[in-house]
């Protein structure tokens, strides 16, 4: 078993094991543009609510370390706790250059769910380390959440496979904080079969790690507050939320075309943030921040 680091001072730790406490969960939004960041934080001092900051790989591809940096200093200026985490890292090569960011992230998906087990398991095992040692908290996904996701490396033509409680035990003796199971749910669209949920095989994980890990919740644009509800009896603290908020500032741009840029970025900003208020609430963490 490698130890666990206290993290008293690790933000994205401190926000879920408070949601753990107090019988909530936190949403997690998948942040593209500078918008979506000030959203995100807007919705969460609007609320009084914790929040993360989700950015992908991506991120860095596209503008190094600029994206990242704002979105730390938006994060972590708030006026109520809101952490910066990276989605879906893929590559041990891009978690090491997202960790050495200076004052950027403060935990990342280690996410080797594309290697088979054993080879998932070791790399896992060597970046949790790296993360730790940079005071930086580590998310992994024992199993495969089927389907893909905008600003990540294409996985969905892998058969999605569903974790076991021996599995995520397996992944909790690397050293990770968080851990994503696959439970039936997916990345992107539910298609034909629409949603089908084990909630018997996320209490039985619970059961198994959720005292010594935070349970994350993956592809979850169309739950309904419901489902969070049983997700959220479930063991689940960190709610990942891509489409749900993004949706909204296409819409908004398709509708102001040909507007000022500087109100169609305002709107667009507003109609996230109010998306992002309603999960709060949804979610239970709006007035807990």
């Amino acid at each position: 078993m490698v130890p666990r680091p206290p993290f008293a001072e690790n933000r994205s730790m401190s926000i879920l094991n408070k949601a753990l406490a107090e019988g909530y969960a936190v949403p997690g939004m998948c942040c593209y543009n500078i918008e979506s960041i000030i959203a995100t934080v807007k919705a969460a001092e609007a609320a009084r609510s914790p929040a993360m900051v989700l950015l992908f790989p991506w991120a860095i591809q596209y503008a190094g370390d600029s994206l990242v940096k704002a979105a730390a200093d938006a994060a972590h200026n708030a006026s109520v706790p809101v952490s910066l985490h990276l989605d879906h890292c893929q590559t041990p090569e891009l978690v090491r250059r997202a960790a050495d960011i200076p004052e950027g992230f403060d935990s990342i998906m280690c996410d080797m769910s594309h290697y088979e087990k054993e080879e998932n398991l070791k790399l896992t095992a060597e970046l949790v380390k790296y993360c730790h040692e940079r005071g930086i908290a580590a998310e992994a996904e024992p199993g495969r959440i089927e389907g893909g996701e905008d600003g990540v490396a294409e996985t969905a033509d892998l058969e999605g496979l569903l974790t076991t409680p021996e599995e995520a035990e397996e992944f909790v003796a690397t050293g990770i904080d968080m851990l994503a199971p696959a439970f039936g749910n997916v990345h992107g669209e539910y298609g034909p079969r629409g949603i089908q949920l084990e909630y018997d095989r996320l209490q039985s994980i619970n059961e198994k790690v959720g005292d010594r890990v935070r349970l994350v919740l993956h592809g979850a644009d169309p739950f309904d507050e419901e489902i969070f509800r049983k997700c959220m009896a479930g063991g689940v603290t960190k709610v990942n939320i891509n489409k749900g908020m993004n949706n909204h500032y296409a819409w908004v741009q398709e509708e102001m075309r040909g507007k000022p840029l500087t109100s169609v970025i305002e709107a667009g900003t507003l109609a996230m943030q109010k998306a992002i208020e309603k999960y709060m609430h949804w979610l239970g963490s709006a007035g807990k921040a």
